[in-house]
């Protein structure tokens, strides 16, 4: 069990303020998924009904671009019956909010939103109890909407009103009864921002923004490689600078001063030596030794023999690709002050929870003497899941009893970044006569089997993922971490390039292939939805035309992808022209913020499908900025992402911050393979790769 901080009911009104709070207990079987191991079982939802009528919400979830902000305040306003504009939100605050894993894996709105909608809908039973006892009304002859309780005759009471002088908590279950889809003002609906007007106007405050009286800001030595061990440090001539402090304990050695280029200008005098890092691979040589290093398989689906299958065709191909960072436009940064004992920290985090508990630790602090606190982050990806630059900041603001500020250069954030690790899938599959898949034998090396199930049918079926082995723990000579959708993009770049080889081979349409090949009806459905928006018409690859397919799986929500690009030979480059996706992912909670959620995604999914790669040698990291790591400019987004949004009211809202994501290597990779006849095994295909095909297919 991960350390919480406890709060009796006195102090935690006392935290939050007057007014009506309500507190929705919640058990294992409210989650969108089942529980993780060690993961707690009296999760809270809060919120407050202040004495003006406004509508406070603690949510632990946090802001960074997503729009959970807006979203998660429509499912409370919508259940709660007040107008979106009369909410606060409050979140990612250790000591105002409940306890929280962290934002990530789209767990957002699947999971803390119907707790949420539970918290709403127990409220109005309140404030409807409240004004019956008021009114001298039975509470079902009452109606509530905008705030306000109508009798029917002409009284009615504010819910600020019923707020006023109560100093009282509600406990309700999770039964509350919940409107329906047909009943629905405000789900459905897109209403602005509530964080627009803020981030337009230059108001929305990052962890780099925060500057408590008497900052100093921090610039640490760092190593040339990882794995280079620190052997002196000699930070007098850096001393002698005018306001400047130093610290050199161990590890830990940094520069300080109120300016932050002066501090730059000062760690230029730290004279550092250090032990060479061990050799090792460059990105060109990982696979081979980061196949020498796994270990043996876990099987994750085993189904029929493999070895059964008699007369079909076989298909076996290996697919690479190697790391990608997150690449935020806003780098990790911390603001720390200690005193009397208390630790309060302002992060760019996607975890402020864990983050407080893993101080505490380091610090030797009770987890109560720790308050994180996230402002806006300016995207994280999964790359703020692990948060450094805090514990930095942490440790010097101990030392030197001042206020302090970590905040990553460019270079530091490629170097300290926990990479999406370099994978390898081996893909071993089999074809009836009549167009069926007949067996797959699936193998992901250090990706993970995430997205990598299967929904075409199959009867003989294995697939496994390998883990690495190595004397330090990790195969990896850098961090490596989530990366949003972790593993999924290669699994499914894989796999569907693999359907496409094997509908090429049938001189099939690639559309019909997998249409024959699945009775999954949403993945069915969602391919036809594509086609019709995009005007597919059926063509055998490689048609010419440069059109693609790919459909994925990913947080409860499907997306079928298609797109059209033309390719320029000489250069080796891709131009997408457009591309569609079809995505059901249950009730749409808001329909622009899933647009520009798919349309975020494909965006950043031409990243790692063109461009995006680490370079390193050994551990030293080659890449430290933009113009060596090439993410998606404006010039290369197609002029038309078009999202159609699968209706599907039986299901509750999915997530929508990856599934778009996921197909878009596969899509790519098939529509260049209908353009040129060549096919790509590793990604991303960089005009060198894809000029190196072109002229390998020529020859031949």
């Amino acid at each position: 069990m991960r350390a919480r901080t406890e709060m009796d009911r006195r102090s935690f009104i006392e935290l939050v303020g007057g007014g009506i709070l309500v507190v929705v207990a919640l058990g294992p079987e409210a989650l969108a998924q089942p529980p993780r191991s060690g993961y707690p079982t009296d999760l809270n939802a809060y919120l407050r009904i202040g004495e003006d009528g406004r509508v406070t919400v603690f949510s632990s979830k946090i802001e960074m671009g997503q729009g959970v902000m807006t979203s998660l305040a429509q499912m409370l306003a919508e259940e709660l019956g007040v107008a979106l504009e009369s909410i606060d939100m409050v979140l990612g605050d250790t000591e105002r909010c409940p306890w929280d894993e962290g934002t990530w894996g789209s767990l957002s709105t699947r999971f803390f939103g119907p707790a949420l909608r539970a918290a709403g809908a127990a409220a109005r039973a309140v404030l409807l109890r409240l004004a019956s006892e008021r009114l001298g009304v039975a509470s079902e002859r009452l109606t509530a909407a905008h705030g306000v309780i109508s009798a029917g005759d002409g009284r009615q009471v504010t819910y600020g009103q019923l707020a006023r002088g109560q100093a009282i908590t509600r406990t309700l279950d999770r039964k509350a009864v919940l409107r329906s889809v047909s009943e629905f003002a405000l789900m459905g609906q897109s209403p602005p921002r509530l964080d627009a007007r803020d981030k337009v106007t230059g108001r929305a405050k990052y962890a780099g923004d925060i500057h408590p009286p008497g900052l100093l800001h921090a610039r640490l030595v760092r190593p040339p490689a990882h794995g280079a061990k620190l052997s002196k440090a000699d930070t007098s001539a850096a001393a002698l600078l005018p306001g400047v402090t130093v610290v050199n304990e161990g590890d830990l050695v940094a520069v300080l001063h109120p300016d932050p280029e002066a501090a730059e200008a000062a760690l230029e005098r730290v004279v550092a030596e250090w032990t060479p890092a061990p050799p090792g691979a460059d990105q060109e040589g990982i696979f081979d030794e980061l196949l020498a290093k796994a270990s043996a398989p876990e099987v994750a689906e085993s189904k029929g023999s493999l070895d059964g299958v008699a007369g079909a065709r076989r298909f076996a191909h290996t697919y690479q690709r190697g790391y990608v960072a997150h690449a935020p436009i806003e780098p990790h940064a911390a603001t720390v002050t200690f005193e009397d004992g208390r630790l309060t920290v302002w992060a760019s985090t996607q975890t402020p929870f864990p983050l407080r508990d893993r101080l505490a630790s380091l610090l030797g602090l009770d987890p109560s003497r720790v308050r994180v606190i996230t402002p806006y982050v300016g995207g994280g990806f999964g790359g703020k899941s692990v948060n450094p630059q805090a514990e930095e900041a942490a440790r010097l603001a101990r030392i030197i009893g001042r206020p302090v500020q970590v905040a990553y250069t460019r270079a530091e954030e490629f170097f300290h970044d926990a990479l999406d690790p370099a994978g390898v899938v081996k893909i071993a599959s089999a074809l009836g006569e009549d167009g069926r898949i007949v067996s797959w034998d699936y193998d992901v090396y250090f990706a993970g089997d995430r997205a990598a199930e299967l929904f075409y049918d199959v009867p003989h079926a294995r697939r496994r993922f390998f883990r690495g082995r190595s004397a330090s723990g990790s195969v990896h000579r850098f961090a490596v971490g989530p990366w949003r959708a972790p593993g999924a993009s290669l699994n499914v770049w894989a796999r569907e390039s693999q359907i496409d080889v094997m509908a090429a081979a049938t001189r099939m349409d690639p559309l019909e292939f997998r249409l024959r090949n699945t009775t999954d009806a949403r993945m069915r459905r969602c391919l036809q939805e594509a086609a019709r928006r995009f005007g597919w018409t059926p063509a055998a690859g490689p048609s010419g035309r440069g059109w693609g397919i790919a459909c994925g799986v990913d947080s409860g929500t499907y997306a079928a992808l298609m797109a059209a690009v033309t390719v320029d030979r000489e250069r080796g480059t891709v131009k997408v022209e457009r591309v569609v996706c079809a995505q059901d992912m249950g009730v749409v909670v808001n329909p622009t913020g899933a647009a520009m959620q798919v349309e975020g995604s494909i965006t950043m999914g031409l990243g790692y499908t063109f461009s995006e790669e680490l370079r390193f040698r050994g551990g030293e990291i080659v890449t430290d900025g933009f113009d060596s790591y090439e993410i998606p400019r404006f010039s290369v987004v197609p002029r038309a992402i078009e999202t159609v949004l699968v209706r599907n009211d039986e299901l509750p809202p999915q997530g929508g911050g990856e599934p778009a994501i996921v197909p878009v290597g596969g899509v790519m990779a098939n529509a260049v393979f209908d353009a040129t006849g060549v096919r790509l095994f590793r990604l991303p295909m960089t005009p060198a790769r894809l000029r190196a095909a072109l002229a390998g297919a020529g020859e031949r």
